[in-house]
This record gives structure tokens, C-alpha cells and sequence, in this order.
């Protein structure tokens, strides 16, 4: 089988390999853009309820 340029042993496209990670690089502030949305102080709210429920669930 002959090799096509730009490509693997196995046949990747190496040029849209590169052009699928840039774009993939791109998207890195998932992360803080999901952070924006979260209410820290309702988090925090709901955490100490869970915790005061499962400390209720034990003492039972």
C-alpha cells in the first residue's frame, strides 16, 4: 500500500489532526464559563443541608 502524504502509517490526516486540536484548544474556558453561573452562596447552602440530613440519617 503507498504511503499518501500528510498521512500516517495507519492513514490519519496529519493537517486535520492539527486543525481538530486547535480548534479543541479554543474551548478551554468551559471551565470558567460554567464557574460564572454557579451561585457560590446556594452551593454552599445546599451543601450544609446535605450535610445536616446525612448527620440525621446516622443518628437514627
Amino acid at each position: 500500500m503507498a504511503k499518501k502524504a500528510g498521512a500516517t502509517q495507519s492513514g490519519t490526516n496529519i493537517q486535520e489532526v492539527k486543525q481538530q486540536n486547535a480548534q479543541a484548544g479554543q474551548g478551554q474556558q468551559f471551565g470558567t464559563e460554567f464557574a460564572s453561573e454557579t451561585n457560590a452562596s446556594e452551593v454552599r447552602k445546599q451543601n450544609q443541608q446535605a450535610e445536616s440530613r446525612k448527620s440525621q440519617n446516622t443518628s437514627k
